[in-house]
């Protein structure tokens, strides 16, 4: 009778340690997850202010009446994937500009603005592939089990990636 009172909390003891840890896991890539969404919210506004103090350099140059019109709408109401999908196209047409107007090449601030950016775009290229590594664990966990149990009863949903090869990759290796 003792021995099956100690298997029985043996088990548990094991279930229990199971359950801590998986949650451990969650939590943990929960909290990744969101670091690298704000440090990627820090960084696209820093990219969007950086190409609001290039535009008007570029419409005083070019004599333009209009250049990345898009920086107007209001980006606090989109999320970050869209946000991010909408100033990497910005940041494409700005280069775009400077490339068929070399002469653009020439102001001392827009040189100064063109390597902030630069330098912005490496922080979010670091901080979209941190946050990607993390929702491929975070997904991996979700089908794996034992930590798909907590994870459906945690009700957790998987999370997007910044870009479809990610995307595509994590479906391959989930197939298998």
């Amino acid at each position: 009778m003792l021995e099956i009172i100690m298997l029985i909390i043996v088990i548990i003891t094991i279930l229990l340690l199971i359950i801590v840890i998986n949650n451990n896991k969650f939590q943990f890539s929960i909290i990744k997850i969101d670091k690298a969404e704000e440090d990627i919210s820090i960084y696209l506004d820093k990219k969007k202010e950086l190409l609001n103090r290039a535009r008007p350099i570029i419409l005083k140059e070019l004599k333009l009446d209009t250049f990345l019109e898009n920086l107007d709408d209001n980006l606090d109401e989109m999320n970050n994937f869209q946000e991010y999908e909408l100033l990497k196209n910005d940041y494409n047409k700005f280069f775009k500009t400077l490339d068929e107007n070399e002469k653009l090449l020439k102001s001392e601030n827009l040189l100064s603005i063109l390597e902030d950016l630069n330098d912005n775009e490496e922080d979010i290229v670091g901080a979209i592939k941190f946050y990607n590594d993390t929702v491929v664990e975070f997904n991996k966990l979700l089908v794996s089990f034992p930590s798909n149990i907590i994870g459906f009863f945690k009700r957790y949903k998987r999370k997007d990636f910044y870009n479809d090869e990610k995307r595509e990759i994590f479906e391959i290796l989930n197939d298998r």
